[in-house]
């Protein structure tokens, strides 16, 4: 196959997402870019692909609508004529010029969003064993194992290698970790592993710098955590949206100032202040959805979506406003979205304050991306050199 299909899937403590992608090469003016934005000029997915992704698309149902589509295919520069060599004497023997690989972009293809809510359990179920730690229950495992074997189809039906299945924070907390990995992997034939928050925020990093360039930093609000990176530095901080939801309910009373100067105490934000922003995850791509009134997921029209902390302040006051029913009708929280959302705008707002920003954008990328890059060499930490007192280089001269 020309453009092989990759996938993974990404089991988080609201919901659990299945991407399809290939890498694609890109077109020159894209290549040339440094860290442009190469979302925005892949060519187009072969069409026995498209057919594909629209059969699997009819058989989604609520969240799992959010399909990727590929983007549109770019003009390619001109070939410069090329001039005829002089002929009345030999030419000089030129030097190889250097090989360059082209450059190569990982385009989505295809993208399912099921509900799971492992931190239902995590955060608010049975008892905690001796470590603090609470179990995802039977009906949970039963629920979880049920979306990886329809997910499992889908892969099998397209042809795609499944190349990584990673658990986060709901499973960083869980008590029976192995039982639902041992569970997972029957399912879907192939072993998750659990990562740390750090690695998370790496590889969410790398997925959004492949497509807008390096000067940027990366907030990924999840269920159960969020992690933010500035490619140099990397971290977790254990509040998502659905666990504020379990502390607080769906919006945030006089309690949250003591929340958020609770779940700040210990954080650093050195060296992340005053750069590009870009959102990541469910409360990212529900946001967008809301402010631009699109009922279905469109991929092309959110990636790269700029906001004001007005923009947001407006949303969280609309959205705020309405019962819970009819928030439930509003694009983009169907599905068990709509209950949390605004505990993860509100959350946005604090960490948008923290970082000194009066904007920001959306991407579509994420983990998932992240893990079908191939991995980087982490740069050697030089040791740093020994001082000598003044009074021993006294002493040695």
């Amino acid at each position: 196959m020309k453009n092989k299909l990759l996938a993974t899937v990404d089991i988080g403590s609201h919901s659990c997402i299945m991407l399809i992608a290939a890498f694609e090469e890109a077109p020159a003016q894209v290549a040339e870019m440094a860290g442009g934005m190469a979302g925005e000029a892949v060519e187009s997915a072969e069409s026995s692909e498209s057919a594909a992704n629209e059969s699997a698309e009819s058989s989604e149902h609520g969240e799992s609508a959010a399909s990727a589509e590929s983007a549109e295919t770019a003009d390619s520069a001109a070939a410069e004529p090329v001039s005829e060599p002089d002929v009345s004497e030999p030419a000089a023997p030129s030097e190889p010029a250097a090989s360059t690989a082209p450059r190569k972009i990982l385009v989505p293809k295809l993208q399912k969003i099921e509900v799971c809510r492992l931190g239902d359990d995590v955060y608010d179920g049975d008892a905690e064993d001796e470590e603090g730690k609470r179990p995802i229950s039977e009906k949970k495992i039963a629920e979880l194992v049920s979306i990886m074997t329809k997910f499992r189809m889908d892969l099998h039906a397209l042809g795609a290698d499944l190349q990584a299945v990673v658990m986060t924070e709901a499973m960083r907390k869980a008590s029976n970790s192995e039982e639902v990995i041992a569970a997972v992997e029957k399912a879907i034939w192939v072993r998750p592993r659990i990562i740390s928050g750090e690695e998370e925020a790496k590889l969410t990093f790398r997925s959004v710098r492949e497509w807008h360039g390096k000067d940027l930093v990366t907030i990924d609000i999840g269920g159960g955590s969020t992690e933010l990176s500035n490619g140099e530095t990397a971290f977790s901080i254990p509040v998502g949206a659905l666990k504020m939801f379990k502390e607080m309910g769906p919006i945030p009373g006089p309690e949250y100032k003591k929340f958020v100067k609770e779940a700040f105490k210990d954080v650093s934000f050195k060296g992340m202040t005053k750069k590009p922003v870009y959102l990541i995850g469910g409360t990212g791509l529900a946001l967008a959805m809301v402010f631009l009134n699109k009922q279905v997921f469109d991929y092309k029209a959110i990636e790269g979506l700029e906001l004001s902390i007005s923009d947001l302040d407006a949303v969280t006051t609309r959205i705020s406003n309405l019962s819970k029913e009819l928030r439930a009708m509003l694009p983009g929280l169907e599905n068990g979205r709509h209950d949390i959302i605004i505990c993860g705008l509100f959350w946005l707002k604090s960490l948008l304050e923290k970082l000194r920003v009066e904007s920001f954008r959306i991407s579509t990328a994420g983990l998932r991306f992240g893990l079908l890059y191939p991995p980087e060499v982490e740069p050697e930490q030089k040791p740093k050199a020994k001082r000598t007192p003044p009074w021993l280089k006294k002493n040695n001269s």
